[in-house]
């Protein structure tokens, strides 16, 4: 079998390998936005116990690796809590955690870029401190997150690659099934690798094509 009757064969697996990760990926770069989001802002506030819940929170998430957050998440929470989440949405919560918390500084590094004058100006005018934030501060520091948000969210669509470990059938691992049943390591893994490319390429342009907007 030449490289491109093996192509033929196994794009339909690769594609719907694929679908899977792109679907993952989605859902987890949006919560974590959300989670990222709460936890940067009261990262920079002065609510002092909230702001030591997100620090350990932060702290917590970037002191372990994914792989164990996975496991912890669908083997180990179910011993204790008698449920079990699907393979799917417990590797979906990993990935959104985890995300989250590099999210959160990005956005905590963000805000602080902004002069503190204009969040004195706007709580001068009668604004409250979340509404100076919503209607000030962000948009303005949004503008400088998005670069680094894109660059971890292409790092966590490269991490979900681990989600295999629990059985979900995502892009890596049906390159893996595809090299079980034809012996073609080094032809399955440069298709994986162009599928990858071709989604963060994507994402990339994408990204540039919102800069460019807000920028103008």
């Amino acid at each position: 079998m030449n490289f491109w009757e093996l192509f033929k064969v196994s794009l339909p697996a690769l594609l719907e390998g694929a679908q899977m990760t792109v679907r993952i990926i989605t859902v987890g770069i949006v919560v974590a936005l959300i989670i990222g989001l709460v936890i940067g802002v009261i990262n920079v506030g002065n609510n002092k116990v909230l702001k030591a819940f997100a620090r350990v929170y932060i702290g917590l998430v970037r002191g372990t690796p994914l792989l164990v957050q996975v496991f912890f998440i669908y083997f180990g929470l179910p011993t204790v809590l008698d449920f079990r989440l699907s393979a799917v949405t417990a590797g979906t919560i990993a990935i959104a955690i985890n995300a989250s918390a590099y999210m959160a500084e990005i956005i905590r590094a963000g805000i602080l870029s902004i002069d503190n004058g204009q969040m004195e100006a706007s709580r001068s005018l009668g604004l409250s401190y979340f509404q100076s934030m919503r209607k000030v501060i962000l948009p303005q520091a949004i503008k400088r997150m998005v670069p680094p948000l894109v660059n971890q969210s292409i790092i966590s669509l490269k991490d979900t690659s681990i989600l295999s470990a629990i059985g979900i059938i995502e892009l890596t691992s049906s390159g893996q099934i595809i090299i079980a049943s034809t012996f073609k390591a080094f032809e399955v893994w440069i298709m994986v690798g162009f599928i990858y490319l071709i989604v963060i390429e994507i994402l990339t342009l994408a990204t540039s094509w919102l800069e460019r907007r807000w920028t103008v």
